[in-house]
């Protein structure tokens, strides 16, 4: 796996403008190599916890421990948003485990694919090991089906999600699903603003809000709504929409015009429901209809009856409302169907601890958003998914149990 990660290293110059065709990331942002190398040395590291052998206290004369042994054949389907992250979350430790593995990526990045495959090659993987797939929807449900698959992970929709289910329903094959999310921040009037604003207005319009971790509704405290609003709007105007290729562009074109589509018309819908743009469209005159390209927008006079505060928007806007305390704060970042990550900006580490323990989410961060630690397990509540990926816990899906009794005559 070091291998192959120096691999993809040497191959990101050509890797970096491929994500700009293929789903629209900046070139200046230089792919996705700096998180995945975090990502893939964190699974390296987490390998000798994750494989460890159980051995229970000694009783009688027999050997006794639990091994983890290889699941058999993993299947990986990947989406387009964080294609190389994403997908490494269960290759990289799925294949130190000792499983083969099928890779089906998305249809909007199927270069992905080819590069994993380049990279494990180039590492000098046992042929057989890895296998990039091109599949259809129905092809894949129909893999699933087959009895073939000892475990497949999927990272997408929620309605992908029910999708995998019943396409793997009757098979026994397990499932680690990551799906949808809707995810909240809170802001304390105790938080640092200035650290707040810059790393929620980058949690929100990063990679064009296309984030399943992405913050897409801010409560803030009434005592600092005033500033945290103004301050959080001039930041946005920083952004420059446009395309991909060109390195002075922050903010790329959506994965297509379709999803932009279902963007604006959610915006649209909260305007005609009473909510407030606060970003001019003058500012990024590359936004046209009908086209992906989609400027970032912050809307207030939002509530919990709109479809952008309940439903998963994965694209470039965010709803921010004011609250009178924590108490009104934590009801709201829970009122939802989802529950993949929260977070919480305060100076108050007692606080942050009380407040995240009541949080509904599968992480919870204090002064920081949209980021997978290595080292902790990736896990979602609700309509987020189930199972885990990531440190340790990630290799227990991976593998199976196996107990040995070893007696001597």
């Amino acid at each position: 796996m070091r291998r192959f990660l120096q691999a993809l290293k040497d191959l990101n110059a050509d890797v970096v403008p491929e994500l700009a065709w293929q789903m629209g990331r900046p070139v200046r942002y230089e792919g996705e190599l700096r998180s995945l190398t975090e990502r893939v040395e964190g699974m390296i590291a987490a390998a000798d916890a994750g494989l460890a052998p159980f051995c229970p206290e000694p009783g009688g004369a027999a050997t006794r421990y639990v091994a983890r042994v290889p699941a058999g054949l993993v299947l990986v389907i990947a989406p387009w948003n964080y294609p190389f992250l994403t997908a490494a979350n269960t290759i990289v430790p799925a294949l130190i485990a000792g499983n083969a593995v099928l890779l089906k990526h998305a249809a909007q990045t199927l270069l992905v694919g080819e590069r994993f495959a380049e990279a494990l090659a180039m590492a000098g993987l046992p042929e057989g090991l890895f296998s990039n797939l091109f599949l259809s929807h129905e092809d894949t449900a129909r893999l699933l089906g087959s009895g073939l698959i000892d475990h497949a992970t999927f990272t997408g929709s929620v309605e992908g999600g029910r999708a995998i289910e019943r396409a793997a329903a009757g098979s026994f094959t397990t499932l680690t699903l990551e799906l949808g999310g809707k995810d909240p921040a809170y802001v304390r009037p105790d938080a640092e603003l200035s650290s707040a604003i810059e790393g929620l207005v980058d949690g929100s319009f990063y990679n064009s809000g296309q984030s399943c971790c992405g913050i897409e509704r801010i409560y803030v405290h009434e005592a600092v709504w005033q500033p945290f609003l103004e301050g959080f709007v001039e930041a946005t105007h920083r952004y420059r929409l446009g395309s991909p290729l060109d390195p002075e562009v922050s903010l790329g074109p959506m994965s297509s015009a379709r999803l932009a589509g279902q963007v604006r018309q959610q915006i649209g819908q909260a305007v005609a429901a009473g909510a407030v743009t606060h970003i001019e469209p003058q500012l990024f005159p590359a936004d046209k209809e009908g086209s992906p390209y989609l400027m970032p927008q912050v809307l207030t006079c939002v509530d919990h009856r709109m479809s952008v505060i309940r439903e998963e928007s994965f694209g470039p806007v965010v709803g921010i409302m004011a609250v009178a305390d924590d108490a009104e704060a934590v009801r709201l970042m829970n009122d939802s169907d989802y529950g993949l990550t929260a977070s919480i900006w305060t100076s108050d580490f007692e606080h942050a601890r009380r407040l995240a323990a009541q949080v509904e989410a599968g992480t919870v961060y204090a002064n920081r958003c949209d980021y997978l630690d290595p080292a902790l397990a990736w896990t979602g509540v609700k309509n987020s998914g189930r199972g885990a990926s990531l440190g340790k816990f990630g290799y227990e899906s991976l593998t199976r149990p196996k107990s040995f009794h070893l007696s001597m005559p």
